[in-house]
């Protein structure tokens, strides 16, 4: 099984933040591998993946949001890495350390992805519908990570069947919400435990909201994959540039997620023989002379824990003393009759 892994798995997605320039893309490969992450994603797909280059209703210039007035033709034209920069980028990334991989958006993509060799797969959340997409990809046998931003309970279950149905296993749900920006009060980050309960898969988080805050809860909730997208510089502008981290922003996402992992551990229940000795026990709290029982005018549960423990207090009222006790000593069952 590629997931859970022993620590979150941190993807940093590139998307359009190439802006048609292969040496930015290259570059970017570069500062994601030194932002931390373990993991650079791409998308694989060319215009028709996603589009018709018509002008009608629904394939017209978008009414709103951050592609206002663009023609999704138009959009993913701009948007769409170059078929054959993706062999290179694959080396470039695996010679920095990082796992590459890929969204495909149609079965020619998934094709050209077998043969370039990638590891493993994700689909976008818009294509949570695309029956025939993901039985092609879970069919490849590798692990593969499904986002879930529109999808209804029954959408996500149908996935996992077809997944589970040609035989892999080794699926992973991704809480997010598609909105670009989204914003912090629509991630409902509770769903993250409740999907790992209701579908018996790792669950990790992509995030679309601005800075690191939403990625380091979800991890706290128990998300082990988080992804983020990234660019080199918003000011170079580009369709996904207002939603991306730049380096410094990964970096310090990267070190809070780790922080998180730290304080999170592993159940613990056990207590050191240090601790046990911080907690309270029984002490003398006036001198006791031999034969003398004890009262709660001779004994007291006080700091430090390193005599008879508190729970012993009733048993021990009443006994006597076989020895002198001095004000300020520990009591032990060897001192009384």
């Amino acid at each position: 099984m590629f997931f859970p892994r022993e620590k979150v798995f941190i993807i940093a997605e590139i998307s359009a933040n190439h802006n048609n320039d292969y040496d930015l893309a290259l570059k970017t490969i570069d500062e994601i591998a030194k932002s931390g992450a373990d993991a650079v994603k791409i998308q694989t797909y060319r215009p028709e993946s996603l589009a018709i280059d018509v002008d009608n209703q629904y394939f017209g210039p978008k009414t709103s949001g951050l592609w206002k007035g663009i023609r999704p033709w138009d959009l993913y034209k701009k948007a769409a890495m170059p078929y054959e920069w993706q062999p290179r980028l694959k080396k470039a990334a695996e010679e920095a350390g990082l796992i590459f991989f890929s969204s495909p958006f149609d079965l020619e993509a998934v094709d050209f992805l077998e043969e370039l060799g990638v590891d493993l797969y994700k689909i976008a959340s818009f294509e949570i519908n695309d029956i025939p997409l993901i039985r092609r990809v879970a069919a490849t046998g590798k692990p593969l990570i499904i986002s879930t931003g529109v999808a209804a309970e029954a959408d996500i279950h149908l996935a996992l069947d077809v997944c589970y149905g040609v035989g892999n296993q080794d699926v992973s749900l991704l809480k997010c919400t598609s909105e670009y920006p989204a914003q912090i009060s629509a991630a409902n980050l509770a769903t993250i435990p409740d999907m790992k309960t209701r579908f018996g898969v790792n669950v990790g988080v992509s995030d679309h909201t601005m800075g690191s805050l939403v990625p380091v809860v979800a991890v706290a909730l128990g998300a082990t994959i988080v992804e983020k997208h990234f660019i080199v510089d918003r000011s170079l502008g580009g369709v996904d540039s207002s939603f991306s981290m730049e380096p410094a922003e990964f970096r310090h996402m990267v070190d809070e997620v780790r922080l998180v992992e730290q304080a999170i551990g592993t159940p613990f229940y056990n207590v050191s023989e240090a601790d046990c000795n911080r907690r309270r026990s029984l002490f003398a709290i006036r001198d006791i002379l031999p034969g003398e029982r004890l009262t709660p005018e001779t004994i007291r549960s006080v700091r430090p824990g390193v005599g008879i423990p508190p729970r012993y207090y009733e048993e021990v009222l009443g006994k006597t003393a076989r020895i002198a006790i001095k004000k300020g000593t520990p009591l032990s069952f060897d001192f009384l009759l």
